[in-house]
C-alpha cells in the first residue's frame, strides 16, 4: 500500500508467486489496520495497547491525536514502521526503494514540529480553589475484596488520607476534594453506617470525598430473583450522605460479567469479580456532578480506553476522572500500559484527568497529556495538585474519527493516482 503511493507501481501481483517484500508490506499496512479498528469496537471492543501508542509515548508526537485520533495515529503508525520493507525490494519495478522511509521521516518531523508548537503555545491554568488529594492505597488484590478484611482497609485509608506531607502541611485539611481508587470496600458502602460515620469524622467541613464503590439494588420480584450490583463512583459529602452516583456502562467481559450469563451461572462459572450474577451495567455515561468541582467526565477502570468514548453527550465536561484497580495485573506492563491510554484521552479530547488507582499508577495529567502529579506503581502514598482547566475542544472532540477516515481516504486515493499514474 505504501509502495503504490510512493512509486505508482502498477505491476499485477500474485501473492503466492512473487511474494516480495513491498506486496508483503502494501497488503499488511492496509490489513493490519483494518483488523486493529475492528478489535476496537466488535464484540464491545478492545482498544488495548494499539500500534498508535508507539508514537503516543514521544509527547511532541502523540499531539497529533488532538487532529486524528488514536485511529489516525495506527494508520501513520502502520505506514511509517512498514516503510522499510521496500528496501529489501530490489527488482527494477521499486526504481527508489529509499523514497517511503523518506516521507515516513518527513511526516514524523511534521508530527513533531506540529506537536512541539502546541505545547509551547497552548497555555493551561488550574481551576481556582480547588486542591486535590489523591490516595493509592496499595491494597493486595487478595485483601481488596475480603469480607473480613474490610476494618483494616478502613483503617489504611483513612491513614493514608490524612497522612501529612510535609512539616507545615495538615493532611487533609489542606485539600478539598479526596479521590480513592475504584471499588475500594469489600462491602457495600449504603449498607455500613458505621464505614460513613468513619468518612465523616474524616472529612473537615466542606471536603467531598469521590471513591468507587460497588452498589446493590434489592431484587425486583419475580423477574429478577438476583440482586443488581453495579460497579461505581460515589460522591460522600463531610456529613456521610451520598451525594451523586455513577454506575460504570461499559462492563469487562468474564472480569465483571460473563456472555450467557444465565447458562454461565447454570454450570457454576463466575467472572473474576466473583459477584454471583455478574454487575449490572448502567444506563449511559452521564456527568457527575461533584460540589466546587467543574463537571467530570466519570470513567471506570478500561472505560478510558475507548477513543471518542470518554465524553458524555450534550455539555462538555471539565475533566476526565478515572478509578480504577489495576491490582489485577500486579507489577506488569499493564498497569503502564493502561495508564499511557488513559493519558491519551487528554490529548485527544483537550481535557485534563484526575486518575486515582489502587496500586498505581495515579496520576494529574494536563490537557496537552503532560504529567503534573504523579505515584509510581508499586507504592503506597497521596499526591496533592490543583486541577488543571480545560483547554477548547480539538478537533477529534468535534468531528471523532472523521479526520481519521479523510486520512485512510487520502492514502486510498493517493495509491490509486500512483497506480493509474504509473
Amino acid at each position: 500500500f505504501v509502495g503504490r503511493i510512493v512509486h505508482g507501481n502498477h505491476q499485477r501481483f500474485s501473492l503466492a508467486e512473487n511474494p516480495a517484500p513491498s506486496v508483503v508490506c502494501h497488503l499488511g499496512v492496509a490489513v493490519g489496520a483494518d483488523l486493529v479498528v475492528l478489535r476496537g469496537h466488535v464484540l464491545s471492543g478492545f482498544p488495548w495497547n494499539n500500534f498508535g501508542y508507539a508514537i503516543a509515548a514521544v509527547p511532541a508526537l502523540a499531539q497529533t491525536a488532538s487532529l486524528v485520533g488514536l485511529w489516525g495515529l495506527t494508520l501513520i503508525t502502520l505506514a511509517a514502521f512498514a516503510t522499510p520493507a521496500v528496501l529489501a525490494d530490489g527488482r527494477e519495478t521499486t526504481p527508489r526503494p529509499w523514497l517511503p522511509m523518506a516521507i515516513a521521516a518527513a511526516v514524523l518531523v511534521a508530527m513533531a514540529g506540529y506537536g512541539g508548537w502546541r505545547l509551547a503555545t497552548t497555555e493551561v491554568a488550574a481551576v481556582d480553589g480547588v486542591k486535590l488529594r489523591i490516595m493509592q492505597p496499595n491494597v493486595p488484590q487478595d485483601e481488596k475484596f475480603r469480607p473480613t478484611a474490610k476494618q483494616i482497609i478502613m483503617d489504611r485509608y483513612i491513614a493514608l488520607s490524612d497522612r501529612a506531607t510535609g512539616a507545615e502541611t495538615r493532611g487533609v485539611r489542606d485539600v478539598t476534594h479526596l479521590i480513592w481508587p475504584e471499588s475500594a470496600f469489600p462491602f457495600f458502602l449504603e449498607r455500613e453506617p458505621d464505614g460513613l460515620a468513619r468518612i465523616a469524622n474524616l472529612l473537615p467541613p466542606g471536603v467531598v470525598l469521590i471513591t468507587g464503590a460497588a452498589r446493590v439494588e434489592p431484587p425486583a420480584p419475580p423477574a429478577a430473583p438476583l440482586p443488581r450490583v453495579y460497579n461505581s463512583i460515589r460522591v460522600v459529602g463531610d456529613a456521610g450522605a451520598i451525594l451523586a452516583t455513577y454506575d460504570k456502562v461499559h462492563l469487562v467481559p468474564f472480569g465483571e460479567f460473563l456472555p450467557l450469563q444465565d447458562l454461565m451461572d447454570a454450570v457454576g462459572l463466575e467472572p473474576l469479580t466473583r459477584v454471583h450474577g455478574g454487575f449490572t451495567a448502567g444506563t449511559q455515561l452521564h456527568p457527575l456532578a461533584v460540589p466546587g468541582l467543574p463537571p467530570a467526565s466519570p470513567l471506570i477502570c478500561y472505560e478510558a480506553i475507548f477513543p471518542g468514548a470518554v465524553v458524555p453527550r450534550g455539555a462538555r465536561p471539565g475533566f476526565l476522572l478515572n478509578l480504577t484497580n489495576d491490582a489485577w495485573f500486579g507489577i506488569t506492563p499493564g498497569p503502564y500500559q493502561h495508564f499511557a491510554q488513559a493519558r491519551l484521552r487528554t490529548i485527544e479530547e483537550g481535557l485534563p484527568l484526575v486518575r486515582a488507582a489502587n496500586n498505581g499508577i495515579s496520576a494529574i495529567v494536563d490537557p496537552l497529556g503532560r504529567v503534573q502529579r504523579r505515584l509510581p506503581l508499586g507504592e503506597d502514598g497521596v499526591i496533592d495538585g490543583t486541577l488543571p482547566k480545560a483547554i477548547a475542544p480539538t478537533a477529534y472532540a468535534r468531528y471523532g474519527d472523521v479526520p481519521a477516515l479523510l486520512l485512510v481516504c487520502l492514502f486510498a486515493a493517493a495509491a490509486w493516482f500512483a497506480r493509474r499514474s504509473g
